[in-house]
């Protein structure tokens, strides 16, 4: 059986109302009638969003990235300005928005009766919310304090604002939620990255906070770790690893996932496992599949069943197998494993990942959805917020292939973010962010930003002058 049609054999199940038109599968459709520079042409009034870039990612053949990166090693690296050729094309605030791709699960989880069910929707939300990440090796931009972005997707009913409201350290802040009042989906979000010589780690501080209106229930999590390999040498790869637990504050369900680490063969490469819980500890579901590619629900004995069986024929082959050392200077070496995860019969697919673009790889690979991320649409100049990083000119001078253009406004626009801190310190003022206000979390009571509202007012009078 093959991939398509082990995609289809699997159940759907979850059954629900039919006033919800959603479907479990990605239901993206993008026109190929495209103008030389990437934009999509006006059909019938209608704006078709672009499917690639005005251009295509520069070589860094001849860039040393060690002789940069020997000074960092042990280093925060959001504290140390970047050379932009370790860039890609968005800001951070973009990358965030990334988590959105995905909606129609959680627009799926708005409609069913039982929470284990919206459950299990729920934590494939979260799992196909990193799934944008894989390799994608390019650092987004850092966003400027005060940077905003905005993004309105009426075909997947929901709106979407971020703000960059620290700057030492990092804060980003976003606020989503759907035109119907169906959810809010929200957060801030802590990036540390750590330089350890032959690798960059992320670790993405700050809970991510989903509100199911209707049902009015609240979830919460944070994401796992990541990290890039052969940063120095050798061919860059991406693991993701750690437990991810989302809590569900009203009925106390629970859904507790390990993003598992690559390991010493390669076997365990991209695998998502865990469970789901109700408040009296009793699992409902197993959870499996591949961060990559998909996630599949079953029941925990069938599960169990097919995990001995799977020990049993796999016999004492491990025992023969040598452990492979690696030299200090060597490469991480990316397993080679095979992608595709095999489906236990009475599986549930419960979301598998939309299929990147054939040009991926010269468009810093990018998904569909990030393609149209930085996209000035016609009309909407007049509309964004003058912070709204569309408009930054380091990041479009990028897309467009102009790196030296790209380079020199980053560091205009990094030195005229100092001069303006030197000139507060001066006066003594404070920084003052305008759509987010510190607060506690509703749920945990941790720090948290909260969203104020009023951005969709387009009251944009008194922003300030960042690029």
């Amino acid at each position: 059986m093959n991939s398509e049609e082990e995609f289809y054999d699997a159940e759907t199940g979850l059954e629900s109302d039919d006033s919800c038109e959603v479907s479990f599968k990605d239901a993206c459709v993008y026109s190929s009638k495209q103008t030389a520079n990437g934009k999509m042409a006006c059909e019938n009034g209608v704006w078709e969003r672009r499917t690639t870039l005005p251009a295509p990612m520069f070589s860094r053949n001849d860039f040393s990235v060690w002789g940069f990166l020997k000074k960092c090693i042990g280093m925060e690296l959001s504290k140390i300005t970047m050379p932009i050729v370790f860039n890609e094309p968005l800001s951070f605030l973009q990358r965030i928005t990334e988590y959105m791709e995905h909606t129609y699960l959680i627009h799926k989880a708005c409609t069913l009766s039982d929470s284990i069910e919206r459950m299990q929707l729920v934590a494939a939300f979260a799992v196909s919310a990193v799934a944008s990440q894989w390799d994608r090796t390019g650092k987004p931009f850092n966003p400027l304090l005060g940077e905003t972005f905005e993004l309105t997707r009426e075909d997947e009913c929901y709106r979407m604002i971020s703000e960059q409201v620290s700057h030492h350290p990092p804060i980003s802040t976003f606020y989503a939620e759907s035109l119907n009042q169906d959810f809010s989906f929200h957060g801030s979000i802590y990036p540390k990255l750590k330089f350890w010589g032959k690798s960059v780690e992320a670790e993405p501080k700050g809970t991510m906070t989903l509100e199911l209106s209707k049902h009015r229930e609240a979830y919460t999590w944070t994401n796992p770790m990541c990290c890039v390999h052969n940063v120095i040498l050798g061919k860059l790869w991406i693991e993701q690893y750690g437990t991810l637990e989302i809590v569900n504050h009203s009925t106390g369900d629970k859904c507790v996932l390990n993003f598992k680490p690559c390991g010493m063969f390669g076997k365990e490469l991209h695998r998502v496992e865990g469970h789901i819980q109700d408040k009296s500890k009793k699992k409902h579901h197993v959870i499996y599949g591949k961060w990559t590619e998909c996630v599949y629900s079953i029941e925990p004995k069938v599960y169990e069943a097919n995990k001995k069986a799977e020990k049993k024929s796999s016999g004492d082959s491990k025992k023969h197998k040598q452990e492979q050392g690696t030299g200090g200077d060597d490469a991480d070496e990316m397993p080679d494993v095979q992608e595709t995860v095999t489906m236990i019969p009475g599986s549930t697919l419960l979301w598998r990942v939309a299929p990147r673009p054939p040009h991926s790889t010269q468009m810093y690979n990018f998904t569909n959805f990030a393609m149209t991320l930085n996209e000035l649409e016609p009309g909407m100049t007049g509309v964004l917020a003058p912070t709204d990083c569309r408009l930054r000119p380091d990041i479009r001078a990028m897309e467009n292939g102009d790196i030296d253009t790209a380079s020199r406004e980053k560091e205009r626009l990094e030195e005229k973010q100092r001069a303006a801190r030197r000139d507060r310190a001066k006066d003594e003022e404070e920084w003052s962010t305008r759509w987010f206000q510190q607060g506690n979390n509703p749920y945990t009571g941790a720090a948290d930003w909260i969203f104020k509202g009023g951005y969709f007012d387009r009251k944009y009078s008194d922003l300030p002058d960042i690029y």
